[in-house]
């Protein structure tokens, strides 16, 4: 290619092209534009803006038709509300007056910026994806059935997900990012995560997908791509885009053509290299459990059947947060909900909607907490309530005299084990002689991750883990109905790892559980505030399995690993 004239670069002087010096000449005669804007904003007093560099939010565009904004010379690049960020050519044109009087007389005020016409046109050139912006209205996102059977049919693993990510993540066109959004969405409902998480580093943002309680790596995107992501997620969950110094929580909804709704609740948390972002993907199906399928052994199962049947009482689940109580507690619901009963719950938040019961949510803004939504819900006359959390004294003592005045009463509660729950209800403040009677039982309960039925690996096990389990199973109840020729035979399991489970060698969890059945023995033992030893001993003369040993029979049937149950369950 011959030389078209000279460039003085850093000092040298270098050879140019035909195209290099039309490139040169092109980028000069813009820069000289924008300087020139600038000083003129300086002259006008109004602030200079750069649209070419910004995100624009379609929602505040569509408010003025294109042909308007460019009779105008105007473009409107930002909504909050009814606040307006509007960016102008000049500020002597009529009609550049004429419209924003009618905006005012449309109730909308504004900041107005001075920018070129370069960056005018480049805000023009968005209005061609209004269109599609407005079908996707804001808080809903539809996935196609289209689009999901496609992904059912090239998704077998997350390496699959990254293949298909990689080209739409390589670019920043803004084009592209609600595109990204929904892969993630789509990819993550295919690959049963229950939430995904976005993590700004020092260079780029980290990807990465909850599967079965652990986190796994998705893929890397750079810092441009995901500053216009986050503005996508803030814009559906209809969060302040603005806003980059604080929290904030909001959700949005997935709607399939086919299938129930599925609700999506967002968090943004500010940080040292930027916002990040946890999606929690609460899908019904995932809520669809019965008790039959929970992983409860036939003995804690019939126990629990025998407590669901009381008209009055309270029923209690512990254990820290993700180990699936309120799965639990809407599984109770669903056994016991038939149309002679009326069922109210309050929750914080509403996670998942149960048909033909009356779910309530607390508002600590506008003064609707626990204990004054429970006193409200007793007002309604109903028969069966269930109370997302005990958190406080004035909560616990509301909920105890609805379970001693004729309801029946399920309830949370963080301790590490069913014994602990009575001494946690007395450092409440809540009195013995209100907790003996008003409890029916007490649960608690893990998640474990099930071997992968695809590549799990049947293996004997070495003699430090044949004694780690007979130590633990030396103390299982003779009610436990678990056979002593399988301690004995002693074969276990192993992961090992296939596209099935994205080589992680499980695939789906299951509970774990134990029980404290509230008798007349440990009721008499309540009213003299017992030590958290004491109700320990009380499950051994019930002949409860603990939490470990209901795990470990686990591992011996197949279900899981042993170092999966160490890891949950503790050692001890």
């Amino acid at each position: 290619m011959r030389s078209w004239g000279k460039i003085r670069y850093n000092g040298i002087m270098a050879e140019e092209t035909q195209e290099d010096y039309k490139k040169h000449l092109e980028e000069f005669r813009l820069k000289e534009a924008e300087d020139l804007t600038r000083i003129l904003s300086q002259k006008y007093n109004l602030s200079y803006v750069d649209l070419s560099g910004i995100t624009i939010e379609l929602d505040g565009l569509r408010i003025l038709e294109e042909s308007e904004a460019r009779r105008g010379q105007m473009a409107i690049f930002q909504k909050i509300g009814k606040k307006l960020r509007i960016a102008i050519r000049s500020p002597n044109l009529d009609t550049t007056k004429d419209i924003l009087e009618g905006l005012k007389r449309q109730g909308y005020s504004y900041d107005l910026f001075m920018t070129s016409e370069h960056s005018l046109e480049h805000a023009w050139s968005r209005y061609a994806e209004v269109p599609e912006f407005i079908e996707t209205r804001r808080g809903f996102i539809d996935i196609s059935v289209e689009r999901l059977q496609e992904f059912s049919e090239k998704l077998e693993s997350i390496e699959n997900l990254r293949t298909m990510l990689r080209p739409f993540v390589d670019t920043s066109q803004q084009r592209k990012i609600s595109e990204i959004l929904e892969m993630i969405l789509a990819g993550a409902l295919k690959l049963k995560a229950s939430d995904v998480h976005a993590e700004p580093q020092e260079k780029n943002v980290k990807v990465r997908m909850r599967l079965d309680g652990i986190l796994q790596d998705v893929m890397i995107i750079p810092q441009n791509v995901y500053r216009l992501f986050l503005s996508r997620v803030k814009l559906v969950s209809e969060l302040k885009l603005n806003i980059h110094g604080k929290a904030q929580d909001g959700r949005f909804t997935i709607r399939p053509e086919e299938g129930a709704d599925i609700e999506v609740r967002t968090s943004i948390l500010p940080g040292e290299y930027g916002e990040s972002i946890v999606l929690r993907i609460l899908n019904p199906e995932t809520i669809s459990l019965k008790i039959a399928n929970l992983g409860m052994s036939d003995l804690i199962e019939d126990i629990v059947t025998k407590a669901l049947k009381k008209p009055n009482g309270m029923i209690l689940t512990t254990g820290p947060t993700g180990s699936g109580k309120t799965t639990t507690l809407y599984a109770f619901v669903k056994r016991i909900n038939t149309t002679g009963i009326k069922i109210i719950t309050i929750e914080d938040p509403i996670e998942y909607h149960l048909p033909g019961v009356n779910q309530t949510q607390i508002d600590a803004g506008k003064g609707y907490s626990f204990s004054i939504g429970l006193r409200s819900i007793l007002r309604q006359s109903p028969d069966v309530i269930l109370v997302g959390e005990i958190r406080d004294l004035e909560t616990a003592n509301t909920a105890m005299h609805a379970a001693l005045t004729g309801h029946l009463v399920f309830s949370t509660l963080h301790t590490n084990d069913a014994a602990g729950t009575i001494p946690r209800l007395i450092d409440l403040g809540v009195k013995p002689s209100i907790i003996a009677p008003a409890i029916n039982l007490s649960m608690a309960q893990r998640l474990v991750r099930q071997l992968c039925e695809a590549c799990k690996k049947k293996t004997e096990p070495t003699e430090k883990e044949r004694a780690r389990i007979q130590e633990v199973l030396s103390s299982l109840p003779k009610n436990a109905a678990f056979p002593k020729a399988k301690i004995k035979e002693m074969f276990i399991y192993k992961p090992q790892g296939c596209n099935v489970c994205n080589n992680t060698g499980y695939a789906g969890r299951i509970g774990i559980f134990e029980v404290l059945i509230i008798d007349d023995d440990v009721e008499a033992l309540i009213l003299r505030t017992p030590s958290h030893k004491q109700l320990k001993d009380e499950m051994r003369r019930q002949e409860i399995p603990t939490l470990l040993q209901d795990g470990i029979v686990k591992v011996l049937k197949g279900i899981t690993s042993l170092e999966e149950v160490e890891r949950v369950a503790g050692t001890k």
